[in-house]
């Protein structure tokens, strides 16, 4: 029997994420991959600059960027009438580079520090994977499935999993398993877990595709979605890699759909072209009714699936690794309660129905979108009627608004609620502005982010585990806080003080200590220290 502290099932972006994490805390795993490669099924085109933040802490951005799209492309989105027609109404967002020096010259709180990232899935798994098998902490077996749970103790559990290739079998004695396989898991039926929420609320015929047509695929310019009301056309790396998702009407299953007919009707033309991959899919609205079944935790698409509307899938699922990773190390090194574990589900599991319904009320805007395309009528001519039906329906997208791709309160602003969050009950109400993000520093929030006078970021100066951040210069204040250090080492729990003294950050971060947990979140704030710090660290710490 082969013995570790955490087995994770699942060997796609989140899986590997998490064992990174846990590596990155000294945490030994074992993850498995049914499959003998990583994916080459296109399911994500986005890291979102929260992604990257978190992506940041392991010290992997550039790697993925060099991954990615050229940083000097931009974002846009652009509906049109199709490839051959015309350009209706642009989104203009900028690209990598031009999103870094807008974070640079604002640097007043309100953005990520760290620029979104085009990538496709395809390109970013091969990225982590080199990175897990360079680990030492990581043992890797792709080509392996896990299969069962054949014990559950106080302390642990013993997990059967197969070689695909071979058919050998192998126990695993772990602390803790992580589910962290997709929508269909394993892990999460074998634990009896089910979904709430509605199962297929739309569908799509996806081709993948090759083209070297820039001329055609790339018109009006590099744009990163061209739409129109039957789907959208995905530039994978603005160069020879395509995906269309073109949408399903109500009641069709796409099975007699033919890949080259969708895709040259969509075009509007016939152009050159190699067929990688085509299929039907559907998409689900569902969140998982528990993260946790004892020592069986859920992470990524096993806890929660939504239209792609807003990129929330994948980023969502690395934001749940994160979470995972530091619960666990607490539990395993002895600083950390059980609490913690409930803890990320709740917190996570708040976040997944907040992304689900942005993702729904995104869906509703590409469904009014389509209706009124149908209800524009012919497009494509050069009369003057067809230009005016062209211009009306440009303005009623430019008036229906992008908020799929400005979303930035669902991105940074959501706020973690639970038993270990030390919340004021006057601060309790105040949650996010789904559209909107102001950098806030109440218990429960992300720690917004700031460059120091000496160009560094804040979040490079947070510690492995928890810090407090004092934003005072005051000498009278110093035997509290080397109180507050004092009762941390002495319980054991890994502190990182950290002083800054700007009057900009001040008048950001308004209050004179904030203390930060793993994830970057605030477990605890305020203009004074408790009497009690140790309370204060039993609370945060789950104990």
């Amino acid at each position: 029997m082969t013995k570790t502290q955490v087995l994770i099932a699942g060997g796609g972006p989140v899986g590997m994420t998490l064992a990174l994490e846990l590596a990155r805390y000294g945490v030994p795993s074992i993850l498995v991959e049914r499959n003998a490669t990583t994916t080459r099924h296109p399911k994500m085109d986005l890291t979102n600059g929260r992604t990257m933040e978190l992506f940041a802490r392991l010290n992997i951005t550039e790697k993925l960027r060099d991954a990615g799209v050229p940083r000097e492309n931009p974002f846009d989105i652009a509906w049109i009438t199709s490839l051959s027609g015309h350009e209706l109404h642009r989104f203009h967002y900028p690209s990598a580079n031009e999103f870094t020096e807008q974070i640079r010259t604002r640097n007043d709180g309100t953005q990520p520090s760290q620029a979104p990232l085009r990538v496709s899935q395809i390109d970013i798994e091969p990225v982590l994977k080199a990175l897990i098998d360079q680990s030492p902490l990581v043992d890797v077996r792709f080509d392996t499935a896990f299969e069962r749970i054949i014990e559950e103790k106080d302390d642990h559990l013993v997990v059967e999993i197969k070689n695909q290739s071979s058919g050998k079998i192998d126990h695993v004695s772990c602390a803790y398993l992580a589910g962290c396989d997709g929508g269909g898991s394993r892990v999460r039926r074998r634990a009896g877990i089910e979904l709430d929420g509605d199962m297929h609320v739309a569908g799509a015929y996806m081709v993948h595709f090759r083209s070297n047509d820039i001329g055609l695929l790339q018109k009006w310019g590099i744009t990163w979605h061209y739409q129109t009301g039957s789907g959208t056309l995905i530039a994978q790396n603005d160069r020879d890699t395509w995906t269309l998702q073109a949408w399903l009407p109500p009641g069709d299953t796409g099975e007699t759909w033919r890949a080259e007919e969708v895709l040259e009707a969509w075009v509007g033309t016939h152009f050159d072209y190699e067929i990688l991959q085509a299929n039907p899919w559907t998409a689900h609205f569902v969140v998982s009714q528990s993260y946790r079944k004892g020592r069986i935790l859920l992470a990524g698409d096993a806890a929660h699936q939504y239209i792609p509307t807003g990129g929330y899938g994948m980023n969502s699922g690395i934001a749940d690794a994160i979470g995972l990773a530091w619960v666990i190390t607490a539990n395993l090194q002895g600083w950390g309660g059980s609490a913690l574990l409930d803890a990320y589900e709740q917190e996570r599991r708040a976040t997944a129905w907040q992304c689900l319904n942005a993702s729904k009320r995104h869906m509703a805007v590409r469904a009014e979108i389509g209706r009124l395309y149908q209800l524009a009528g012919e497009l494509e001519g050069a009369d003057e009627s067809a230009v005016a039906r062209r211009e009306s329906l440009a303005a009623q997208i430019a008036a229906l608004g992008n908020a799929e791709n400005e979303s930035w309160g669902v991105e940074l602003g959501y706020r973690y609620l639970s038993p270990v969050i030390a919340c004021d009950e006057d601060t309790a109400g105040v949650v996010m502005d789904p559209l909107h993000y102001s950098p806030l520093t109440e218990a429960g929030f992300r720690l917004p982010h700031l460059f120091l006078e000496n160009g560094e970021s804040i979040h490079s100066k947070l510690g492995l585990q928890f810090s407090l951040i004092v934003f005072e210069d005051d000498i009278a204040a110093d035997a509290m806080i080397s109180l507050f250090a004092e009762t941390a080492s002495h319980m054991g729990v890994p502190l990182t003080v950290v002083k800054v003294v700007e009057d900009q950050a001040k008048a950001i971060f308004k209050k004179r200590y904030i203390l930060v947990r793993p994830d970057q979140h605030i477990a605890w704030s305020g203009d004074d220290l408790p009497d009690n710090c140790e309370a204060l660290l039993r609370k945060v710490t789950g104990r």
